[in-house]
C-alpha cells in the first residue's frame, strides 16, 4: 500500500472516500499540531527559532513536491483563493483585455475572475463536451486580447484531468499567462513545474495533500515576479523583514514577498508532516494506487447499473470518481451512505466518490453495499 493505512485514525470509524473536500489528517499532522501547541504553551517566543527553522523546511518540502527551481519560487497561501487573488489582482491588465477558464471551475477560480469587470477584464468561458475540456475549445475561446488561462488540475465535479502540458504550451504560443488551480491533484498526481510551463499555481492542503485547512502554498515562475504588483504587502514581504525599526521598502526579489504577515505556523507544521508522508511513500507510488481503486471502483460501479459521468480515458483519470443512477439521486445516496459509515459527496447532482492511496478495495465495496441497500 502508497501510504501506511495505520497512520490513519480515521479508518477505525468510517471507510473516508471523500479526499476531495476535506481530508482527514494522518497521526504524523495530528502529533506536529500537539508539539506547535504545547511547545508555546511552555516557551512563547522563546522556543521561536525552532519554528522558523520548521517552517523553512515545509516550504523545501513544497518546492519538491512540484520541482520548482528554487525554494523562493513557492510562499505559503492561507488558501487557494488566495493563490488565485496574487494572480488576479496583480496583473497588469488592461481594459478590454480577457481571462478563459472552464465553465465548470470551482467557484474559487471564477468569482476572484469575475471581480475584475471594474478594470474592464471579460471572462470568457469555455463549456465541457460531457465530462472533458478540450483544449481545442480552449485555444478557440482565445483572442489576440487574452491575457490569463486558469483551469484545475482536476476539476472538482467531474473529476476530468485537464492536460496542463497541453495547455501550457498552448499559453506559450499564444503569449498567455498560465495559471493552474491544483488542489484536487497535488499529493496524488505528479507535478513537475520544469517541466510543465505553469507560471503560477495555487493549493490548499486539506484534500489530497492531506494537510489542515488554512495551509497550503503557491508557485511563481520567476521571471512574472516584478511584473505582478504585489498584493498583502506586509513586513515579512521584504528582503529585511527582522529590522522591525528600520523601514527599507526593497521587496524581496521572489515569491516571498506576497508572505506579507505572520505564518500559520500550527497549520504550516501539520501540513510539513503530512508532506514528508506523502513524499517517503512516492507520488508516482500514490498515483498508480488511487488510479488503481478508482478503476476498481468504476468495473463494479457499471455492473451494478451505475453510470460513470468522469472520463476514464488514460491520462485524463483522476481520484475522483463522479456516478449517476438512474433511480438513485445522489443526495439519497450520500446520505445513505453516512449511515452505514461511509464518507462520499454530492457534486453537480451526482455522487463524488474520492479515495486516496490508504485505502482499499473492501471500503470501495463497503461503499457499492450502501449506496444498494
Amino acid at each position: 500500500m502508497a501510504l501506511p493505512r495505520d497512520q490513519f485514525p480515521v479508518t477505525e470509524r468510517w471507510a473516508f472516500l471523500d479526499h476531495a473536500a476535506v481530508a482527514p489528517l494522518p497521526a504524523p499532522a495530528v502529533a506536529a499540531l500537539h508539539a506547535y501547541a504545547d511547545s508555546l504553551a511552555h516557551n512563547g517566543i522563546a522556543a521561536v527559532k525552532t519554528w522558523v527553522d520548521r517552517v523553512a523546511h515545509v516550504r523545501t518540502l513544497a518546492a519538491r513536491l512540484v520541482n520548482a527551481p528554487s525554494v523562493d519560487d513557492v510562499y505559503f497561501v492561507p488558501s487557494t483563493t488566495h493563490g488565485i487573488g496574487v494572480v488576479a489582482e496583480g496583473f497588469p491588465w488592461k481594459a478590454g483585455d480577457n481571462v478563459v477558464l472552464a465553465a465548470e471551475e470551482y467557484p474559487a477560480n471564477q468569482y476572484p475572475w469575475m471581480n475584475l469587470a471594474h478594470r474592464g477584464v471579460e471572462v470568457r468561458t469555455v463549456a465541457s463536451r460531457g465530462s472533458r475540456l478540450l483544449v481545442d475549445d480552449v485555444r478557440d475561446a482565445m483572442t489576440d486580447r487574452t491575457r490569463v488561462l486558469t483551469v484545475s488540475s482536476v476539476e472538482f465535479a467531474s473529476g476530468f484531468r485537464n492536460d496542463l502540458d497541453a495547455l501550457g504550451s498552448l499559453c506559450r504560443e499564444k503569449n498567455v499567462f498560465f495559471f493552474v488551480d491544483a488542489i484536487q491533484s497535488l499529493g496524488a498526481f505528479p507535478l513537475d513545474v520544469q517541466k510543465t510551463p505553469i507560471d503560477a499555481l495555487a493549493a490548499d492542503g486539506h484534500k489530497w495533500m492531506l494537510g489542515p485547512e488554512g495551509a497550503g502554498f503557491g508557485y511563481i515562475r520567476r521571471e512574472w515576479v516584478e511584473r505582478l504588483h504585489p498584493i498583502g504587502v506586509g513586513a515579512f514581504s521584504v528582503v529585511r523583514p527582522l529590522e522591525f525599526t528600520t523601514i527599507d521598502f526593497t521587496l524581496k526579489p521572489h515569491a516571498g514577498r506576497w508572505e506579507g504577515g505572520a505564518p500559520n505556523v500550527p497549520g504550516v507544521t501539520a501540513f510539513g508532516a503530512s508532506l514528508e508522508l506523502l513524499l517517503a511513500a512516492g507520488i508516482p507510488e500514490i498515483e498508480r494506487r488511487v488510479l488503481a481503486l478508482t478503476d476498481y471502483l468504476c468495473d463494479n460501479a457499471l455492473s451494478q447499473g451505475w453510470h460513470v459521468f468522469s472520463s476514464r480515458a488514460g491520462a485524463e483519470r483522476s481520484g475522483i470518481v463522479s456516478l449517476t443512477h438512474p433511480t438513485r439521486s445522489s443526495a439519497e445516496v450520500m446520505a445513505r451512505c453516512r449511515a452505514a459509515g461511509v464518507v462520499v459527496n454530492n457534486r453537480a447532482n451526482r455522487v463524488r466518490v474520492s479515495p486516496h492511496a490508504y485505502n482499499t478495495e473492501a471500503e470501495i465495496d463497503r461503499f457499492l453495499d450502501a449506496a444498494r441497500s
